[in-house]
């Protein structure tokens, strides 16, 4: 299993419609086969920063959900809320509880 840890920024004014957004992906994300569970989390010192911490079966599966039309659709104006780069990095989970 791994775990993906996504940081994104949204631009003042557009918190909102960033969160609705990552909301949107997350659903679908959900039904996704190999999709594990999905945590967000807000920033308390810096409100424009929303955290997610995906899991998946494999690194094949999450590739695969990356590569999606069905993501694709949902992500593509997603730049446009951005107040700077997307950081992502990817764990391998090793204890689950």
């Amino acid at each position: 299993m791994i775990g993906v840890l996504t940081h994104h920024w949204a631009k003042d004014g557009q918190i909102e419609e960033a969160r609705d957004l990552l909301n949107r992906n997350g659903a679908a994300q959900s039904q996704a086969p190999g999709f594990v569970e999905r945590v967000t989390m807000y920033g308390r010192e810096d409100v424009t920063q929303i955290t997610t911490l995906v899991t998946w079966e494999s690194n094949e599966i999450y590739d695969a959900w990356k590569a999606s039309p069905q993501r694709e659709a949902i992500m593509k104006d997603a730049p446009d809320l951005w107040s700077k780069p997307t950081v992502s990095d990817r764990f391998d989970v090793v204890g689950w509880m």
